[in-house]
């Protein structure tokens, strides 16, 4: 009996790497730091948990330095010999990119929440500063795992840490119907989506006997033929919890509404970091798990990025300047187009000899989005301080009264659209688009054109807005500090890499996997 079990106890010996994990660790302590603090500081001295949230993410990020030399791995079961045969965790290249963006857009949304908070202080709908910086970090924590995650186990525990703390930040508003209903929509169709995902993953557990992704994908070269088809729905039904993190039609309905009933920066936070997460999850159970079934998710992929960009981009194209909260409807719907064109480069690797090329363009739009997103969240949550109603009209005059917000604005929307001198944007679209025609999708090529002209229309038309002329006076007060950085920053990045486009490509794409 000794004999027997000794293999298998032989085969749970893990290794642990502190340093691999410590960016999502450092997350995860300040947030349970910031939840014990809010326990002891009084009302006037809780604006510091906000510092230290700025503070904890940033360490996160600079603890992605050390891993820049090499791949690290943890959480390995190892053989009898000490050899490791399939890992949970893995510090690679794609990891260490997904987790900087992440990292980096939610210190940025901290920077946007610090004043966010502070307006809303002392009114009807103040927002509880410790429970917000607390779901905030843990959501941060969760979403920081998610590309590091090896086994589906492990995925679906960081997408479901990403998520929960995410419903609460949607409805924290006090006494807000709005903002209750988005949480409620948020969270009933997320866990139906969960729901469906935990089903595709047993159907995959049944057939191949693992969870780890790399035995996965040895494992499904090989299913009897008996289970031929239950692995094909188990992939299938896999990638929808996934895709509604990253709003692909028809997993969208929830988009519009949660973002107007969340405050601003969750809305922002959900418009990169909730995408990031729900891609890097894609493409990892797609590319490193399922590749021998690319027969399956990819005609899948690419039927979901044609109807998720032409449906997103004619909602934005039908929202009404005068209708209240405008301005967010049509980045909501934005986002779903955006998602649309994320997804082909990913149904693009199904059909190319070159996974890894077509996923880096993934990635490096995804870099791209997620600056000029949040920079156009941040001049939202700007204008919002005097316009709370923010429709696309309340626009009208802006560079009159901030010239500096107008010309950043307008250049984060030339960005989106793929115009100069938002150079950045055409580089990134042009790669996607470069990556379908690479691998033979020429009809998903000529529907991702005509979707750019589409949206050309309800960006250049925004565009248009800030530059005329003004109806009344308009409102002017100080912008404060974090606010003034966090649209700086976008600002900056977003006209550099414009000035060096194929940094980002050479960063997104540069050994992957």
């Amino acid at each position: 009996m000794t004999a027997v079990a000794a293999p298998s106890v032989a085969s749970l010996v893990q290794s642990v790497d502190w340093l691999a994990i410590a960016p999502p660790t450092i997350a995860a302590v300040v947030a349970l730091v910031v939840l014990v603090a809010d326990l002891f500081l009084g009302e006037h001295r809780k604006a510091l948990l906000g510092w230290v949230s700025v503070a904890g993410l940033a360490a996160a990020a600079l603890a992605l330095l050390p891993l820049l030399d090499g791949d690290r791995s943890t959480f390995c079961l190892k053989t009898l010999k000490g050899e490791q045969a399939a890992c949970s965790y893995t510090a690679d290249h794609f990891t260490l990119v997904i987790q900087f963006l992440v990292l980096a857009g939610a210190l940025l949304t901290a920077l946007l929440s610090i004043t966010g908070i502070k307006d809303a202080k002392n009114t009807p709908r103040a927002l509880p500063e410790g429970e917000f910086w607390f779901l905030l970090l843990s959501s941060a924590a969760g979403a920081a795992l998610l590309p590091a995650s090896r086994d589906l186990a492990t995925l679906v525990v960081a997408l479901e840490v990403a998520s929960l703390p995410a419903f609460a930040l949607v409805g924290i508003k006090r006494d807000d119907r709005r903002s209750s209903e988005a949480a409620l929509k948020f969270f009933l169709s997320s866990v139906t989506a969960t729901a469906v995902t935990l089903l595709g993953v047993s159907f995959v557990y049944a057939t191949t006997g693992t969870l780890h992704l790399t035995r996965i994908a040895t494992a499904l070269t090989h299913v009897d033929g008996q289970f031929h088809t239950l692995a094909q729905a188990g992939v299938a039904l896999t990638l929808v919890g996934f895709a509604f993190k990253t709003a692909a039609v028809p997993f969208h309905f929830w988009v519009p509404d949660t973002y107007v009933g969340a405050p601003l920066p969750v809305a922002a936070y959900l418009s990169v970091i909730g995408k990031a997460v729900g891609f890097s999850g894609i493409i990892l159970v797609t590319v490193v798990a399922f590749p021998s079934y690319a027969d399956v998710w990819g005609p899948a992929l690419a039927a979901l990025a044609a109807l998720t960009m032409t449906v997103g981009n004619v909602a934005a194209l039908r929202q009404q300047a005068t209708r209240a909260y405008s301005a967010v409807r049509l980045l909501a719907w934005s986002s779903v187009g955006q998602a649309g064109y994320l997804l082909v480069p990913i149904a693009a690797a199904a059909y190319s000899k070159d996974a890894d090329k077509a996923i880096g363009s993934t990635v490096a739009y995804a870099l791209m989005y997620a600056a000029v997103n949040l920079g156009a969240f941040a001049v939202a949550a700007l204008v919002a301080r005097t316009k709370p109603l923010n429709r696309i009209s309340d626009y009208r005059g802006l560079y009159r009264s901030r010239p500096l917000a107008a010309l950043v604005l307008g250049f984060f929307l030339l960005c989106l659209a793929g115009l100069p001198p938002g150079i950045i944007g055409l580089f990134a679209k042009v790669t996607v688009f470069s990556a379908a025609v690479d691998a033979g999708l020429g009809w998903l090529a000529v529907v991702m054109a005509v979707n750019v002209v589409i949206a050309l229309y309800y960006y250049l038309q925004w565009t248009a807005t800030l530059f005329r002329s003004a109806e009344g006076e308009q409102g002017v007060q100080r912008i404060p500090a974090p606010l003034t950085a966090a649209i700086g920053l976008t600002a900056v990045i977003g006209v550099v890499l414009s000035g060096a486009p194929q940094m980002v490509l050479r960063f997104a794409s540069t050994g992957l996997f």
